[in-house]
């Protein structure tokens, strides 16, 4: 998958701006603030379905303006593709390949790209959630059925943690709708639970490649889904119903706290080097090692699931990593397309193809004879 051609009109800092990207390594060098990231926040829009950043479209409108609009034209096996993505007022808008399309759901996949950027160090030492949203994002460019399982569970839990407040309160509630929702949830929990499951085999036979690779053999890199659930069964029936198990044992913890305690929304990936936890024993060299694995690990999994390279996407990251690991991730740039951004033009100058200067949401390319 090559992207050719970004274009943004009133993104932040952005009036208007038209990049076209060589299908090789693309540098956008500039000082701070000058809307490097911009770039790289609104191409992942149309593979993530929101913004990396924000949590309302509208924070994502230029200064004094009324709304944006973005497009993103690129190609894959199929040929060629366009996606738009605008907010006018209230109005949101998307289109592939000039049609309209309602739910984002139906445009995650159809570009697909990785992104690494400082924040995704706390894969390691944050908290679960971290994890879970990596989990939740890399599979739903591999599976978009993913986003409607996950999207129903969400409005179960929702559902039934409302219930349990109103328990908690003393008000009266009918309990078999409790019991439906109770159902409803551990039906949607049990899909969630697998294809989590099923996803992190692929990634971690892939990081665990890649991480012995930086460490010339002497690291090993390995993962843990760490469930509530009792049961190494991959049968959806069995699964459904130890979490309405658990579900009912625990109601009475449940309805104390006023909120659902289990679930796919709690659950958490273990990540060890050498048999150690990572979270309490890596050292900061070592938790770069494991993002770095992590990253390129989503990218080999898309390219085994589609037969093609996505996009990859590298937020300001080659300070965050020494000379080797640096030098790992830019060897290993031939065949895929790497959209990379810098303050520091020499980082990567050996490996670009084309440098794009950046100035105050203003972008001048230049390419490499």
């Amino acid at each position: 998958m090559i992207l050719k051609k970004f274009s943004a009109r009133d993104f932040r800092n952005i009036n208007k701006c038209e990049i076209e990207f060589s299908p090789g390594v693309n540098l956008l060098h500039g000082n701070n603030a000058e809307g490097k990231t911009n770039v790289i926040e609104g191409i992942y829009l149309f593979s993530r379905g929101k913004s990396f950043r924000a949590r309302e479209d509208s924070e994502l409108v230029g200064f004094g303006k009324e709304g944006f609009s973005l497009s993103i034209e690129y190609s894959d096996s199929f040929g060629d593709g366009r996606l738009e993505y605008s907010l006018f007022g209230r109005e949101r808008q998307r289109k592939k390949n000039g049609y309209k399309i309602g739910r984002v759901a139906e445009m995650i996949g159809s570009f697909r790209s990785v992104l690494f950027q400082p924040d995704n160090l706390s894969l390691v030492k944050g908290g679960p959630e971290e994890r879970r949203s990596f989990l939740d994002v890399a599979i739903s460019q591999c599976e978009p059925s993913y986003i409607k399982y996950y999207s129903d569970y969400k409005k179960a839990l929702t559902e039934r943690s409302c219930i349990l407040k109103f328990l908690q309160k003393g008000m009266p509630v009918d309990r078999l709708e409790l019991d439906s929702w109770s159902s409803i949830m551990a039906d949607y929990a049990s899909c969630v639970y697998l294809m989590r499951i099923e996803y992190l085999k692929k990634i971690s036979l892939e990081a665990e490649k890649i991480m012995k690779e930086i460490s010339s053999d002497r690291e090993s890199l390995s993962f843990e889904y760490h469930s509530d659930i009792q049961t190494e069964s991959n049968n959806r029936e069995r699964i459904r119903e130890e979490y309405k198990r658990i579900l009912s044992s625990s109601l009475d913890r449940e309805i104390s706290a006023g909120v659902t305690l289990f679930g796919p929304h709690r659950e958490d990936i273990k990540i060890y080097i050498n048999g150690k936890e990572a979270k309490s024993f890596a050292s900061q060299g070592q938790q770069r090692s494991v993002v770095l694995s992590m990253k390129l690990a989503e990218g080999a999994v898309i390219k085994e699931k589609f037969g093609e390279e996505p996009v990859y996407l590298f937020d300001d990251v080659l300070s965050e990593l020494d000379e080797k690991r640096k030098k790992y991730l830019l060897s290993g740039s031939f065949g895929k397309q790497y959209i990379i951004t810098s303050c520091d033009a020499d980082e990567c100058m050996g490996y670009a193809d084309c440098i794009i200067d950046v100035r105050g949401g203003e972008y001048v390319s230049s390419y490499r004879k």
